[in-house]
């Protein structure tokens, strides 16, 4: 079984909680998800099944979709809910209008100084260790792109709203900034992930589905192809017997490709496929894809990642 499966997350367990359930299922050795949801998060997390491990490093530049609720007048040290109140504001009053402002001031490239209880490394050691020693420690700001942030509703304490963002965005870290913004604090009271790239939450599945699928022999049904995972790259077919040279890791000269599937720049990472459009490797891009046509001289793409 080598492909991507789509999993719903619950609420309550790790990212690497549910990979470890999904092995026992499965009775695989190599699974892997492609992109950490906190424990109280739920919604899409993508996991890599045997050779499918190997691009997982290629989906984690998604761009990813979280619907949140942000709750305004109190600030936590976490900065969601399961943190410790640090700030609360009482007799606060904010119009939609002052919402929509907020919103548009943090849509586009903005920076995020990464909240202490998170994963990232500081001299090797992730941030929330030091965290729970009580000790902070000076973070350097990170730039994210916010594309969009939609309102869907808002009570006066309580905002519901859905936000398109860049790989290592912190949604709690919007809503505290938001909140601060504002003038009343807030921090993110639920995160659901509904989309990563092109999956999306209405194509997920339990893990209780994933468990009936496998016992009904219909799992392989719900398994996303490689050749779909890197169905966003650009990508070549090449020809015999080069498809074979492959395995050896040899870079491929133009004469190498009978076709080119869509167009890529030099430095581009491209899908590389065989002449029955099976996914052989990943490689990069020497130069641009009309250099390819042209048929230029020398290496015209390097292989990154063997997949057969």
């Amino acid at each position: 079984m080598d492909g991507l499966l789509i999993i719903n997350k619950p609420k309550g367990c790790t990212s690497h909680d549910v990979v470890a359930k999904l092995r026992r299922i499965l009775s695989v050795k190599k699974a892997g998800h492609t992109g950490t949801l906190d424990p109280d998060a739920t919604g899409v997390l993508c996991v890599c099944i045997g050779k499918a491990t190997r691009l997982a490093q290629y989906t984690g530049e998604f761009e990813k979709e979280y619907r949140v609720v942000m709750k305004l007048g109190v600030s936590t040290d976490t900065q969601d809910a399961t943190g410790k109140v640090i700030k609360e504001t009482r007799d606060f009053e904010i119009t939609i209008d002052e919402i929509e402002k907020a919103f548009k001031k943090f849509t586009g490239k903005i920076t995020q100084i990464p909240p202490m209880y998170s994963a990232v490394k500081v001299g090797g050691v992730p941030l929330y260790r030091l965290a729970r020693k009580g000790k902070e420690i000076l973070r350097k700001p990170r730039e994210v792109h916010i594309k969009e942030i939609k309102l869907l509703d808002f009570s006066g304490i309580f905002a519901r709203f859905d936000v398109t963002c860049s790989k290592g965005t912190y949604v709690r870290t919007l809503c505290a900034d938001i909140g601060d913004y504002l003038g009343a604090g807030a921090h993110m009271s639920t995160l659901e992930r509904i989309r990563s790239g092109g999956f999306y939450i209405r194509d997920a599945m339990t893990l209780d589905e994933v468990e009936r699928f496998k016992l009904a022999g219909t799992l392989t049904s719900r398994l996303i192809s490689m050749e779909q995972v890197t169905g966003w790259m650009p990508s070549v077919v090449v020809k015999r017997p080069w498809d074979l040279f492959i395995k050896d890791g040899r870079p491929l000269d133009a004469g190498a490709v009978i076709g080119i599937k869509s167009q890529f720049g030099k430095g581009d990472r491209v899908a590389i496929m065989d002449s029955e459009e099976k996914l052989l490797a990943i490689g990069a891009a020497l130069c641009e894809s009309g250099s390819v046509t042209q048929g230029c001289s020398g290496n015209v793409l390097k292989v990154d990642k063997v997949l057969v």
